[in-house]
Formats: C-alpha cells, sequence, structure tokens
C-alpha cells in the first residue's frame, strides 16, 4: 500500500468509524450470493478512507446468502434460521477481507461464533488493539445471539469500539419522509432525530439498534453506497447524507 500524500488524503473528521453494509450490496445485480467486482469496488471505497488514516470497523449482513426471518416465515424454526444467517454474515466477511487484502490492507475477521479455523473469536480488547495497528476489523456473526439483526451488531460492536460514528451504505443518498424510488416528491432529512426515526417509522435501522444509538450517542450517518467516492467525500466533510442524532 503506497503512503498517502496530504494532498490526495483529506483530514477525516472522524478517527475510528463503523461502516455498516447490508448483505445485498454484494450481489450487484445479481438476484443472490457474491458478485466479485462489487465486494471489490467497496473494498476500495473501503480503501480510501483507510488511506486517510481512519480507522475502520465493518459488519456487513447476510441477506444476500440466507435471512433469518425469511427462513422462519417459510416454517423453519427461528432460531435455527438466525444462526444460518449469522453463518451467511461470516462468509461475506471473509469475502469483503479477501478483496481487502488484495488491495495490501491488513483485516482480520472477527466472529460471535467460535470458527478457529476461519476467524478469530471476539475478544473486545484484541480487536481494539487490531484497530489501533490500523487493520480493518470485519465483525461477523451478529452478535452471536438469535432474536438480533446485524443492525444491532454493527451498533453494538460500535460502542463496544468507541467508534465516532456508524456509517449506514445505502441504495439512497440519506433518509427519506417516503421511498424515494416510488415517490417524485419525497424529501430527504439532513439530519433527524433518533425518536422521529422510531416513531416515523423511516427504516435506517431496527428499532433496538435506534435505540441503543440513542442511549449511548451514536450518531448515524446514511449515505449512499453506489456513488463512487462517496464514504470517503463524507469522511472529508463533503458529499450528500443524512445525519441521525438526539
Amino acid at each position: 500500500m503506497s503512503d498517502a500524500t496530504p494532498q490526495d488524503a483529506p483530514q477525516s473528521t472522524f478517527k475510528r468509524v463503523m461502516l455498516k453494509i447490508s448483505g445485498e450490496a454484494l450481489m450487484g445485480d445479481q438476484g443472490f450470493g457474491l458478485h466479485p467486482p462489487t465486494v471489490e469496488r467497496i473494498a476500495r471505497e473501503v480503501q480510501t478512507v483507510h488511506e486517510m488514516g481512519v480507522e475502520i470497523c465493518m459488519v456487513i449482513g447476510g441477506g444476500n446468502i440466507f435471512r433469518g426471518l425469511q427462513g422462519s416465515a417459510q416454517g423453519m424454526e427461528r432460531t435455527t434460521a438466525d444462526y444460518m444467517g449469522m453463518l451467511a454474515t461470516v462468509m461475506n466477511a471473509l469475502a469483503m477481507q479477501s478483496a481487502l487484502e488484495g488491495l495490501g490492507i491488513h483485516t482480520r475477521v472477527i466472529s460471535a461464533i467460535t470458527m478457529n479455523e476461519v476467524a478469530e473469536p471476539y475478544i473486545r480488547r484484541r480487536a481494539v488493539r487490531h484497530l489501533e495497528k490500523k487493520r480493518v476489523c470485519i465483525f461477523a456473526a451478529g452478535t452471536g445471539n438469535p432474536y438480533f439483526t446485524t443492525d444491532t451488531a454493527a451498533t453494538l460492536r460500535a460502542n463496544e469500539m468507541s467508534c465516532e460514528a456508524i456509517f449506514k451504505g445505502t441504495k439512497v443518498d440519506g433518509v427519506y419522509d417516503k421511498d424515494p424510488n416510488k415517490f417524485a416528491d419525497a424529501k430527504r432529512y439532513d439530519t433527524v432525530s433518533y425518536d422521529d426515526v422510531l416513531q416515523k417509522r423511516l427504516g435506517v435501522m431496527d428499532a433496538s439498534a435506534i435505540a441503543l444509538a440513542r442511549d449511548n450517542n451514536l450518531p448515524i450517518i446514511v449515505f449512499s453506497l453506489d456513488e463512487p467516492g462517496g464514504f470517503r467525500g463524507i469522511l472529508a466533510g463533503e458529499g450528500t447524507y443524512t445525519r441521525v442524532q438526539g
């Protein structure tokens, strides 16, 4: 990895952040699974932020492979379905690790479910040390418990790692009062409160994740993952996004 210069690496307003993306973000135009060029594109977005000196945590959903709630709705026992969803997140984390290390970025997959052959177990102090050494930490297998989403896992790990914000990468450039893909008059919020997100059911993250962020005063920044350079731009103080805060 080449050394970043002041010219090509503007100073970030954040030192340590959590990037939360859905599993669906990794499947590109496919209807299922992983699309390696898309995984590599997202890895390059992470690389540009890493080169700014920002310490990066990641949580990736598993919906491109298996979603526990859908399995449960089809008659599968909910706890089993959720554990299968956790395993799907490990697969996505390994794919992202491979893409990042292909770019020369040291990366650790840290799993809430013990699987020593492919990932480290979650030990908070060890994870913090990895971040201090500028390694990207991908937290996999959710919280390790059924009935909790990867949104909640991202908020939990962000708090444990003392992240300054959660960056939620989505298909749109912020939080809208209604679906901008369906309604031309949808309005984007520049900022919105945690309570408004909950009361208006704005769909940023699930309710337990929003409540956990609110209780710890952890801002959530919602931006478009499809916008090239968007992640880096926001960290440099530019770009379009919505900030969820108190």
